[in-house]
């Protein structure tokens, strides 16, 4: 009876193995990696379609676009039996790649009321969020990610002293979170002076920005500490590609507002 319930616990614990590719660290360390290669890429992006290097971060301070931290996690950690062969990899790239860039639209749109990005001017897309030209790079990503770069990105890590390893983890988590949190009152307080600024009429909750406007109104030192340290050009270069939702549907690039202030850093041709 002993041996059997041993070898039935054996069996669970290697089951629970297989269920669980990757550890705790390796998630946060892969979100760092890719969050950084993903502003590398972006970065890249921008200068072959638009000619300039801008900034491609997703928060204010840190080198991080971190859609693609959180989306190369996800399509590592799909399951095994999708990584049987490249086309069922594919497909899973295709749908989790997907929808995890539809959510990161969505959850911005909502909470910042600001587009990131648009696709709306792309064949086959839903709601501007996604278009199947990008949900075809996600499916080919996912191969590439892992089938040849995240082995190669093991080895990599593989080279740093674990204890390294975890401290330089848990600083740069911290960073990035107190990164977020600053970026997200940040960029509230940026809506809030435009809309404020330009009587602007921003799709939401009428409360919750009459909140907002009350609150930078009516505090002088809170408005000055804003408008200094979160500058309307501090703002715009670092998120040079934001975009507003009028209550009338229509899409408000800043820059169109901000025309003297110039959001590129470096314009090579």
């Amino acid at each position: 009876m002993q041996e059997t319930i041993k070898s039935e616990n054996q069996i669970s614990k290697k089951v629970k193995k297989n269920t669980f590719e990757y550890s705790f660290w390796q998630v946060l360390e892969y979100f760092i990696v890719y969050s950084f290669l993903g502003f590398v890429i972006e970065t890249l992006y921008g200068l072959l379609t638009k000619g300039v290097i801008e900034s491609r971060q997703s928060m204010l301070y840190g080198p991080f676009c971190c859609i693609y931290g959180l989306g190369a996690i996800c399509l590592l950690c799909i399951p095994k039996s999708a990584k049987k062969n490249n086309w069922t990899l594919f497909i899973a790239g295709f749908i989790i790649g997907s929808i995890v860039e539809y959510m990161i639209s969505w959850i911005g749109e909502v909470i910042f009321n600001i587009k990131w990005w648009d696709y709306s001017d792309y064949p086959l897309n839903i709601n501007g969020r996604i278009c199947v030209i990008f949900s075809i790079f996600w499916g080919i990503l996912t191969i590439c990610l892992n089938k040849v770069i995240n082995p190669t990105v093991d080895k990599i890590i593989s080279k740093i002293p674990v204890k390294v390893l975890h401290i330089l983890t848990v600083v740069i988590i911290i960073f990035i979170s107190i990164d977020f949190l600053v970026t997200s009152f940040a960029l509230k307080m940026f809506e809030t002076r435009l809309i404020y600024n330009y009587d602007l009429e921003v799709q939401g909750e009428e409360d919750y920005y009459e909140r907002y406007l009350d609150i930078y109104q009516n505090n002088p030192g809170l408005k000055d500490f804003v408008d200094k340290v979160f500058s309307d050009e501090k703002m715009l270069k670092t998120f040079p590609n934001i975009k507003f939702t009028l209550q009338d549907g229509s899409i408000l690039w800043i820059k169109d507002i901000l025309t003297d202030i110039k959001p590129y850093y470096i314009k090579l041709f």
